[in-house]
């Protein structure tokens, strides 16, 4: 029988990318439903998705993280769902990769797909929040995923609902992945041609990289308890 795949979307403040982000989803056959979680956006992010045909619109009346956003996403989507997959609002086109991840999940390949980046074109920060993820990994399973910080994923249902997504903001990847090693279960990287709206070395980047970093080090401590 034919997996119902559903695809989650967060988004804040994505109005100009979104739309963009979904309309190759909905040329995908394999997909049945698309949830995009509106987290207490402050432009016309919510606005624009309605826009679209067959997209499920949830909206957090204030800013919760990206954490709260996808928990909103999953308590939906996993009633009607086998397979879940997490995708960035700001993928654009590039979106339509979805189906490499997707794909070593129907064949049994995999529990979990991870994607797998190229490198980025314009240079970020220093890798000190890359670092701060791999020490994480290290210091509570032992082992390394050289993406865990990339939040485009698929799930078998079942993995999903023994993942705990309470972990705050953009610490829900590398608390996502702490808890998958520890259950061993199967986790496959897959190479993608995505492309994020990309920051720069700037004051916007720098302060994105720091929120970045003190999420993630309060769930590396969290996670020692």
């Amino acid at each position: 029988m034919k997996p119902n795949i559903s695809v989650i979307i967060p988004a804040y403040n994505e109005a100009k990318r979104v739309v963009k982000t979904i309309k190759p989803l909905q040329m995908i056959k394999e997909i049945n439903h698309i949830f995009v979680v509106d987290d207490g956006s402050c432009d016309a992010t919510g606005i624009e998705v309605l826009k679209l045909e067959g997209v499920n619109l949830l909206q957090h009346q204030i800013n919760q993280g990206k954490g709260a956003a996808l928990l909103t996403g999953v308590k939906e989507a996993i009633k009607l769902s086998d397979i879940i997959v997490f995708l960035d609002a700001d993928l654009g086109d590039s979106s339509v990769e979805i189906v490499k991840l997707i794909d070593p999940i129907l064949k049994n390949e995999a529990d979990v797909t991870i994607a797998k980046f190229p490198p980025a074109k314009r240079k970020g920060g220093f890798g000190l929040v890359k670092g701060l993820v791999k020490l994480g990994l290290k210091i509570h399973t032992g082992k390394v995923i050289s993406s865990a910080l990339s939040g485009q994923r698929a799930f078998k249902k079942e993995v999903l609902q023994e993942v705990n997504l309470n972990a705050h903001g953009y610490g829900i990847e590398l608390g996502m992945t702490i808890d998958l090693l520890r259950k061993d279960f199967r986790i496959v990287e897959v190479e993608v041609n995505m492309t994020h709206h990309e920051t720069g070395r700037n004051f916007k980047g720098f302060y994105h990289r720091g929120r970045q970093f003190w999420q993630i080090f309060k769930v590396i401590i969290k996670k020692r308890k």
